[in-house]
């Protein structure tokens, strides 16, 4: 008996992580151009008064493929990685409050699903940390960086240079915001994303039964109160890691509110909204369904 649970729990880990690396890929060729634009916003407010300017800048001096996907490797990297640890680990954490509450997974409230939510994502910060720090980097290149020349600067060469220079702790600049941001945000994510799904779920019907567009509408819910609720977290989070600064994260959301308004802490905050509810809609559609398909094979 306690070999068939060890195995389930093993069958469950391995399909968790493999359908949060999909889900992670999927995130990345939906959302990387708006995500290039929302970093160069939140870095560089006075250079990019709106959205579409900041795109249509872009898209004339850097293209497409540098300049609106660039930083797509460490991009993909980098949400393989947290998509895949934050998966695999909200469901541990969602058996671990099963444990405590007495109730089966399904049975959890959508606040149980919130802090299960919140509690996988700091382990899903540390893998996070680095690969967002060289993708923020890429992105904000030409703004950064005078000569042309350092515009060829590709994934290997940012990391080589990051380690010569600051070691394998350079990669951790912005850990603590990044945690600031993603505990609570991870939190309002799941707690929003489990708690629509309950409420368009008809009634009798699971909330894994909800069919594709509702479970859509249910990622961009999720998505939409993960960012409302820690969008200042990230400006500066992105401002720390690419302007290398030595604020820590209360100096320097006072230090921007101080000289630049409160406003500038949503600064880039449309094209973040706009991105992340196709962004996280396809995220779980892609989680939920390869999960389903994934099971379905096992079970044969």
């Amino acid at each position: 008996m306690m070999d068939n649970s060890r195995e389930n729990h093993l069958k469950d880990g391995l399909i968790d992580l493999t359908a949060g690396s999909l889900a992670g890929i999927a995130v990345v060729y939906v959302g990387q151009p708006l995500d290039t634009v929302k970093v160069k916003m939140q870095t560089f407010p006075l250079l990019y008064g709106s959205m579409i300017d900041c795109m249509k800048n872009t898209l004339i001096t850097e293209g497409i493929f540098k300049g609106l996907y660039a930083g797509t490797v460490p991009a993909l990297v980098c949400n393989v990685a947290e998509n895949s640890i934050l998966f695999l680990s909200y469901g541990l954490c969602q058996k671990f409050i099963k444990k405590m509450t007495g109730n089966s997974v399904t049975q959890l409230s959508t606040f149980n699903d919130a802090c299960a939510g919140s509690m996988a994502s700091f382990f899903a910060s540390l893998a996070i940390c680095p690969t967002e720090l060289v993708k923020c980097k890429l992105q904000a290149l030409p703004e950064t960086k005078g000569s042309k020349g350092s515009l060829h600067v590709g994934p290997a060469k940012l990391v080589q240079n990051i380690l010569r220079n600051d070691g394998i702790t350079g990669f951790y600049r912005g850990f603590i915001p990044t945690i600031a941001r993603e505990m609570p945000g991870y939190f309002f994510f799941f707690g929003g994303y489990e708690g629509t799904r309950k409420f368009l779920a008809s009634p009798g019907q699971k909330k894994e039964d909800i069919g594709l567009w509702k479970t859509m509408v249910s990622g961009g819910i999720g998505g939409a109160l993960f960012w409302s609720s820690t969008y200042p977290i990230d400006v500066a989070k992105s401002r720390i890691q690419i302007n290398n600064s030595g604020d820590s994260l209360i100096q320097l959301i006072i230090k921007i509110c101080r000289n630049e308004g409160f406003s500038t802490l949503y600064h880039g905050l449309t094209p973040t909204l706009v991105r992340t509810i196709p962004a996280t809609a396809a995220l779980f559609v892609t989680y939920e369904y390869s999960k389903k398909f994934m099971y379905r094979i096992l079970a044969e």
